[in-house]
C-alpha cells in the first residue's frame, strides 16, 4: 500500500478560501488541468447530516484504509462551504488516467438527479478560478470525470453541469479578479485612476 499524503481537513468559504490559495506554493508538483466530478453519494441533500469535519475523516478512512490509495481528490465544494482535503502541491487520486497531473474537484450533490443550484454553483467557480489563477491555467482545459477514456464514471459529474457553461462562469470570475491594467468602468466615469 503506498503512503497515505494526509489530509488538509479544513473549510473556506468563499472569501477565505481565495486566502488559503495564497499560501499554497506548487513547488515540487504542478498540475496540467483540473477534473471536475460529483459525490453522488453522498447527495447533497445528505450532505449535511454530518458533520463536515466528520465527514472529512470518514472520507480519509475510506480512501486510505478501504481503497488503500494514497490520497483522495483535492477538494470537495459545498453550497455552504469549500473543504480543502488532498493538499494542492501535490498530485491525489481522483480519475484513472489524469491522477498525476491533474486537481480533483469533487462537487457534492448528485448532478443527474439534483440541480446544479446556485450555492454549490457559486463556490464551484469561486474555487476553479482560484485554481486556474494559482497554476496560470486556461479554464479551457478544464475536464469533467467521465471524459476521462480509463473511467468506469462514464455519468460523473451528471447532466446538471454543463461544462461550456461552467468554463465560461470561470473565465468570467477570473477576469472580475484581475481586471488587469485596465480601470473599472466606474472610475473611468469618475475621472480617477491613471
Amino acid at each position: 500500500m503506498p503512503a497515505w499524503k494526509g489530509i488538509v481537513g479544513r473549510s473556506f468559504t468563499a472569501t477565505d478560501f481565495i486566502d488559503y490559495l495564497a499560501t499554497v506554493t506548487l513547488s515540487n508538483w504542478r498540475p496540467q488541468f483540473v477534473v471536475v466530478h460529483n459525490t453522488f453519494i453522498p447527495k447533497l441533500s445528505d450532505w449535511h447530516s454530518v458533520p463536515g469535519a466528520q465527514r472529512m475523516q470518514g472520507l480519509q478512512s475510506y480512501y486510505r484504509d478501504t481503497q488503500h490509495w494514497s490520497a483522495g481528490p483535492h477538494l470537495f465544494v459545498a453550497d455552504d462551504l469549500i473543504w480543502a482535503f488532498t493538499p494542492l502541491n501535490t498530485s491525489g487520486i481522483h480519475s484513472p488516467s489524469w491522477n498525476h497531473i491533474s486537481w480533483g474537484v469533487e462537487l457534492v450533490g448528485d448532478y443527474d438527479s439534483e440541480p446544479f443550484g446556485d450555492a454549490v454553483q457559486e463556490n464551484a467557480v469561486t474555487a476553479l478560478a482560484g485554481l486556474h489563477s494559482l497554476a496560470g491555467l486556461d479554464p479551457n482545459t478544464l475536464r469533467l470525470h467521465k471524459e476521462d477514456p480509463l473511467t468506469t464514471h462514464k455519468q460523473c459529474p451528471g447532466d446538471n453541469v454543463v461544462k461550456d457553461d461552467l468554463i465560461q462562469q470561470i473565465a468570467d470570475q477570473m477576469a472580475a479578479d484581475d481586471p488587469g491594467e485596465h480601470m473599472p468602468e466606474a472610475a473611468a466615469s469618475a475621472g480617477t485612476g491613471g
